[in-house]
């Protein structure tokens, strides 16, 4: 007796589907799965109620390459606040009265002592300086505390959709919070 062989062509078929379907049902739901862990986290550590609002987890595949990204941006309204926040603010003019400037421009006055002015409209009514503000980390430091349950909450997300059956579950796409 002779052995047979049957599914060939079904098997070909589901290997030849695989690299898209662990990209689209795996991958990026694994990506997205450790990166709203530390967005989780930086919301929390911002001091800005705006800043916080503004945290997005983003995720993409590249055409024609395998890698899967996942990115926590801070993005809308609120937004342009994270830079002052995760840095801090140098000490600045905003405005100098005409009697102080000693016929400087206040860029020149903030550009002797390091720092940018602002100009509203052009002009500048009254003498304004601002004494900066101190750095309160977020984003990094949500990354820096939260790899390991980054990791484990990839991993966790594909143990999940991986059986002896396939991969389970729907596509991934879109964006989070």
């Amino acid at each position: 007796m002779m052995a047979s062989l049957k599914g060939r062509t079904e098997v070909a078929r589901f290997i030849t589907g695989l690299p898209a379907e662990i990209e689209t049902k795996l991958l990026r739901g694994a990506a997205r799965a450790a990166a709203t862990v530390v967005a989780d986290d930086a919301k929390q550590r911002s001091i800005s109620a705006e800043v916080s609002a503004a945290v997005k987890v983003r995720t993409a595949a590249k055409r024609g390459d395998t890698t899967v990204v996942a990115k926590v941006q801070v993005k809308g309204p609120g937004s342009y606040i994270a830079p002052w926040l995760e840095y801090g603010t140098l000490p600045h003019y905003i405005s100098v009265a005409d009697e102080q400037r000693g016929g400087k421009s206040v860029r020149r006055i903030n550009r002797l002592g390091g720092a940018k002015a602002l100009a509203i409209n052009g002009k500048f009514a009254k003498t304004v300086y601002h004494p900066g503000t101190d750095a309160h980390p977020f984003l990094r430091p949500a990354l820096d505390a939260n790899e390991s349950e980054a990791i484990a909450a990839a991993q966790g997300y594909i143990n999940s959709r991986v059986t002896p059956a396939g991969i389970v579950g729907t596509a991934e796409n879109g964006d989070d919070e």
